[in-house]
């Protein structure tokens, strides 16, 4: 997978409460790459499920990810669809308004954020990343 596979900082610290590992996002990216998504938001955001472990999808998590087919995919939101049902208007939002920020940085900007560790990338095809298993 060519695509550059991001994840905000505060959905980083929602993975790491809930054990959400880099494995399990790099799953979720293949999928949504693959055109499995949960529901098509607008504006780049999409909702798609990732399974909790020991749980099925169905009873787990749902993820919101800003997508850009072929080119870059970045985790923003997460939580339990028993704690909540969806994202508010509000929410959706202010999603939004960060989506568009990591859509139109170059990819220049976008390393540099993730050198100033204001992002963090994710790379699947390797096996030494900073991934939690």
């Amino acid at each position: 997978m060519s695509i550059r596979i991001l994840k905000d900082l505060e959905f980083e610290d929602w993975a790491v409460d809930h054990d959400v590992t880099d494995k399990m996002l790099c799953e979720a990216a293949k999928e949504i790459e693959s055109g499995l998504v949960d529901a098509r938001l607008g504006d780049y955001l999409i909702k798609k499920r990732v399974a909790a472990p020991g749980r099925s999808k169905q009873r787990s998590y749902r993820t919101i990810v800003g997508h850009r087919q072929a080119d870059r995919l970045i985790f923003l939101h997460g939580f339990a669809k028993k704690d909540k049902e969806n994202i508010t208007k509000n929410e959706r939002k202010a999603l939004v308004k960060l989506c568009e920020i990591y859509m139109q940085a170059s990819d220049d900007k976008l390393s540099q954020m993730v050198g100033e560790e204001l992002i963090l990338e994710i790379k699947c095809d390797e096996q030494d990343s900073k991934e939690r298993t």
